[in-house]
């Protein structure tokens, strides 16, 4: 019986320390599992992450060849930029005061401007029904001709709204009630414009400030996007640091009324003047060029062989170079588009966005040229610019209402013609010929290429002067 239960006894223990031994092994497995698997994440994270950089480097690698590809397209298809056309707006909306509407402004201008063209639309169809009715014959199918003269039938189509709503915010029966009960009586089909579809052209077509619609195509995997824009349609911030002393006056006006245009407070406004002087410190703007003649050191005659077998020091050689009004106009643009672009202006201020809606973007920065531009284009430039430029003349607010009602009709020739055609402002015209133009000469052309997750762009800006387009600026991002 006694060696019965130290049979047992022994048992027991063996059983015990067994299962012990079943447990460290368990748990060192355990450990060795969890090793494994965090070096196997570890491993594939590190191959994972060397295979995105890898992809991106070659999706970025391609996005940089198509932005090239891309750009040399731009310069060979647009070798002379004076080819932009100015289109004529008799019967639209001008694009010049669209930065100062409030948001139910801008909606309730698109109305009436809807409401217009459709009742321009009923004139059209009207006289249509009346040259067809001159005819003593028998009644014809108008059906052929586009038109459908059933005798209730009034179809309205709209793709986000209905316009008996009452509560409905684009509901627009006010602005159109009386053209849909003409179209009612004569008994036509009519279709609703949807303002929300119009978009106001600029003065080449195309939204302000472009001077064509942007172009995107696909180079490859890699889609492509690019834009022109007007640079003479734009505040040039170079007047802010003239260096003649006779329009620091002037200057200073046309700086806060385009920045009170532009809703900036007077603290707002002082800030951005000292910055301004800060880059006056580093070099003064120029606007009135003539021929001059300068100094520069001579490069052929520096790389040219000493004479003789004893060392002796090279002298620097000078030689003088003539520089045309053009050329000064050129380098003066290129080297303050680096002093506007540098930490000295605080371009976020600028940047921030006075109204923003589903199609608007509004700020200062959209009307400021930062690219060393001396002019403003008096037919491109919106109702803002104009007034600062007409500043450094007087009579700013009515020359600038008088160049906006003209200017729809048909763009100005020459500043000799806008001085005929404002015959009783032409002394004040007189004074800002330095400022102002009719054909603009500096453009920057942005290009974006995207592959994948990587993108590559630049903006290079263009001065057409002496009858050819000439770099001043390129900057890649």
């Amino acid at each position: 019986m006694i060696s019965m239960m130290s049979y047992f006894k022994q048992n027991d223990k063996f059983r015990a320390k067994l299962t012990r031994a079943r447990g460290i092994v368990l748990m060192i497995t355990m450990v060795v599992l969890i090793i494994l698997a965090i070096l196997g994440y570890t491993l594939s994270s590190r191959v994972a992450a060397q295979r995105h950089r890898d992809n991106f480097i070659i999706d970025y690698t391609a996005a940089c060849y198509a932005r090239d590809s891309a750009l040399k397209y731009t310069m060979s298809a647009f070798d002379d930029f004076n080819n932009f056309v100015l289109i004529s707006r008799p019967n639209e909306p001008d694009f010049s005061d669209l930065f100062a509407m409030s948001e139910p402004d801008y909606r309730k201008m698109l109305e009436d401007w809807a409401a217009d063209i459709m009742k321009k639309r009923l004139e059209e169809q009207r006289a249509s029904e009346n040259w067809f009715s001159s005819f003593d014959s028998e009644p014809q199918d108008f059906n052929e001709f586009g038109f459908n003269h059933e005798a209730d039938a009034l179809t309205f189509k709209s793709d986000n709204r209905d316009i008996n709503s009452t509560t409905d915010l684009n509901d627009t029966n006010d602005a159109y009630s009386d053209e849909l009960d003409a179209a009612a009586l004569a008994g036509v089909e009519t279709e609703m414009i949807d303002p929300n579809l119009l978009t106001v052209p600029g003065p080449y077509g195309p939204e302000w400030p472009y001077v064509i619609e942007p172009i995107e195509f696909e180079i490859g995997d890699c889609h492509v996007k690019i834009e022109i824009e007007d640079e003479n349609a734009k505040f040039p911030l170079g007047w802010s640091i003239l260096e003649d002393a006779k329009y620091k006056r002037e200057s200073d006006a046309a700086v806060t009324t385009f920045c009170e245009w532009m809703g900036f407070e007077p603290d707002q406004i002082k800030g951005l003047k000292e910055q301004f002087n800060e880059v006056r410190d580093i070099k003064p703007f120029k606007v009135e060029f003539q021929q001059m003649t300068t100094r520069v050191l001579d490069k052929e005659a520096a790389a040219r062989p000493l004479r003789g077998n004893r060392p002796r020091r090279r002298r620097a050689v000078y030689k003088n170079v003539t520089l045309t009004a053009a050329q000064q106009i050129t380098k003066q643009a290129g080297d303050f588009s680096h002093l506007f672009h540098s930490s000295v202006i605080d371009t976020d201020v600028l940047a921030r966005p006075t109204i923003v809606s589903e199609k608007r973007k509004e700020s200062a920065l959209k009307y400021m040229s930062l690219w060393g531009t001396t002019q403003v284009n008096v037919n491109t430039a919106p109702r803002q610019v104009l007034e600062s430029a007409f500043t450094f003349g007087g009579q700013a607010r009515r020359i600038a209402d008088e160049i906006i009602d003209k200017r729809r009709e048909k763009p100005f020739e020459s500043i000799a013609q806008l001085q005929t055609d404002l015959l009783s402002y032409s002394d004040n015209i007189e004074k800002c010929i330095p400022f102002i133009t009719t054909a603009s000469n500096v453009f920057t052309i942005h290009v974006t290429a995207t592959s994948g997750t990587a993108k590559a762009s630049v903006v290079i800006v263009i001065v057409q002067a002496e009858g050819k387009p000439q770099t001043v600026a390129v900057m890649y991002g």
